[in-house]
């Protein structure tokens, strides 16, 4: 887990931008989609008590679908109506205030495709009404979707990242594989295109339990399908640099129904992988029962994240980290002294290890290069450690690898006893 935890930790490093592009026009900038934003933000944005019915009434032929209001008392800091346009297409209408104050006004469209309606472009207005940027949404042959950031005209394109990519081609790098469940991976950047397990057929290994298909590309949509959170792919280039001979099995975490770890688990065992990263978690253990029984006496070492919540995971728990299945290992940030990480959970009981994890060498889903830290980068760094100790020991059972993995934790000097289990590992590099 990173720096900056979400209901479900996994999702914590929001990046800026995508890849520059040159100024030019967004190619699929809906002119109806383009016409109802604006004229819900000119007639809604100004409107300092704003309803369901109120915008029904503003915008002639919708109809109110809902409304929400959170907190829902006299001051929400949030309200949000959907309408259902003509033609099935709807729109949805979020005011975000403070003590009443307007400080941002977005205006989504969702146009209608026969199988429901699917996000395409979306207004963001200042606090005093003036659409200030756009997205949109757009697909591509192949099975390329991009994000367009748009300037305020809604038209201009400042610049295009990727939502989702075909599988790249290739052969079966060989190694041992090592099952990263995240956000996702942008396995399109060179970086990724060779080190993807494959089946028989060329195939990459992995598979999408969000969207319930086979392309699990970086992006957690929890904030919205226009606020994608990229955190996988920057976890998974420490992974990918420091175990240079292993094979990736990238999976998407099912945020929209948890209970799909199980089945999780079982594909990445049927996958070859001994090894399962995993820098995220929860405080609702019901998340976690369909993965802990598929986990439950399989030969399989899943790398855990402690969390960052700058908490006592024994006293106030965060799963799976503080389940109590032997083939799990619980890592924590610490810095190059051995001191917990600021804001890095801790657990005598729950975390296992800590090791460095902090600004961490790290390449982004735009391949750009950068830095982060927290418990997220800690799980990439023993994670690969486990995978080099396995590549010279293939017979290793997970109980044997955990052994040989705790044995080289020391306490640390500069932290009290009981922050973790077993101590600090200086250098997981240090082989």
């Amino acid at each position: 887990m990173g720096r900056l935890p979400a209901r479900v930790f996994g999702a914590a490093l929001a990046l800026a931008a995508a890849a520059a592009m040159p100024a030019g026009r967004a190619a699929d900038s809906d002119r109806e989609a383009v016409r109802w934003l604006r004229l819900a933000v000119e007639r809604l944005c100004p409107q300092p008590a704003l309803s369901g019915l109120d915008a029904q009434d503003a915008l002639p032929g919708s109809w109110l679908l809902d409304e929400t209001r959170r907190p829902d008392d006299g001051a929400p800091r949030r309200i949000i109506v959907r309408l259902l346009l003509p033609g099935a297409d709807e729109l949805t209408v979020e005011r975000r205030q403070s003590g009443g104050r307007l400080r941002r006004f977005l205006v989504s469209y969702a146009a209608h495709d026969g199988q429901g309606a699917q996000p395409s472009v979306q207004a963001i207005a200042d606090g005093g009404c003036t659409i200030r940027s756009g997205r949109a949404i757009r697909a591509e042959g192949g099975g390329w979707r991009y994000l367009d950031q748009l300037e305020g005209d809604l038209r201009t394109l400042k610049w295009t990242e990727t939502l989702q990519a075909p599988w790249p081609e290739g052969a079966d790098p060989g190694g041992v594989r090592v099952a990263l469940v995240d956000s996702g991976l942008a396995y399109d950047l060179p970086l990724f295109r060779h080190r993807l397990a494959r089946d028989g057929g060329g195939r990459p290994l992995g598979y999408d339990y969000w969207d319930l298909d086979p392309w699990p590309y970086d992006g957690d949509m929890s904030r919205g399908p226009f606020l994608p959170i990229r955190h996988g792919t920057a976890v998974a280039s420490v992974l990918a640099r420091e175990a240079p001979d292993a094979a990736l099995i990238p999976f998407r975490y099912p945020r929209p129904d948890m209970s799909r770890m199980g089945e999780l688990v079982r594909r990445a065992a049927e996958a070859g992988a001994r090894i399962l990263a995993m820098p995220l978690g929860s405080r609702n253990p019901e998340d976690w029962r369909g993965f802990e029984r598929a986990l439950a006496g399989r030969d399989m070492l899943a790398v855990v994240s402690a969390g960052n919540d700058g908490r006592d995971i024994d006293r106030d728990p965060v799963y799976p980290a503080a389940s109590a299945l032997e083939n799990i290992l619980v890592v924590t940030s610490a810095d190059g002294f051995g001191r917990l990480a600021r804001g890095s959970n801790r657990g005598r009981e729950s975390v296992d290890v800590m090791l460095p994890a902090e600004n961490v060498e790290i390449v982004d889903f735009r391949g750009a290069s950068g830095t982060a830290s927290g418990s997220s980068y800690a799980v990439p760094r023993l994670a690969a450690l486990a995978a080099r100790l396995l590549a010279r020991e293939p017979g290793l059972s997970a109980a044997r690898l955990k052994a040989r993995i705790l044995a080289r934790a020391t306490p640390s000097p500069y932290e009290r006893e009981g922050v973790v289990a077993a101590g600090w590992i200086p250098d997981p590099l240090s082989d």
